[in-house]
C-alpha cells in the first residue's frame, strides 16, 4: 500500500509564496511520474505540473514562470514552489504519484491541501 502525505498549504496574500510537499510511503513498486493537480470550487480538477524520475518537467500555461516542481527521489517527496501567487490560484492542491509494478502503472492521490490567495 502507498500513502501520500501533503503539507504546506495555507492562506497567503497575492504576490506571496508557498511551498507544498508530498511524501510517499509504503510499498507498491517504483515511483514514476510525480505531479500536482488542483481543483477550484465549481471547476474540474486540472493539471498543474509534473516531473519524471529523470527530472523532466511539464507545467500548465497558467503557472509557467511562477511555479517550480521538484523531487527528491531518496525521500520519495515531490515539492511545488509557488511564487507570485494570484487569487485564481486558490484551490485544493492534490499530489499524484504513479507507481509502476510489473509493468502496470497505478495512480495514487494525496488527500489534498487547501491554498487560498486573498488579501
Amino acid at each position: 500500500q502507498v500513502q501520500l502525505v501533503e503539507s504546506g498549504g495555507g492562506l497567503v496574500q497575492p504576490g506571496g509564496s508557498l511551498r507544498l510537499s508530498c511524501s510517499a510511503s509504503g510499498s507498491g513498486g517504483s515511483i514514476g511520474v510525480m505531479g500536482w493537480h488542483r481543483q477550484a470550487p465549481g471547476k474540474q480538477r486540472e493539471l498543474v505540473a509534473t516531473i519524471t524520475g529523470g527530472g523532466s518537467t511539464n507545467y500548465a500555461d497558467s503557472v509557467k514562470g511562477r511555479f517550480t516542481i521538484s523531487r527528491d527521489n531518496t525521500k520519495k517527496t515531490v515539492y511545488l514552489q509557488m511564487n507570485s501567487l494570484k487569487p485564481e490560484d486558490t484551490a485544493i492542491y492534490y499530489c499524484k504519484v504513479d507507481m509502476v509494478a510489473y509493468g502496470i502503472v497505478y495512480n495514487h492521490w494525496g488527500q489534498g491541501t487547501q491554498v487560498t490567495v486573498s488579501s
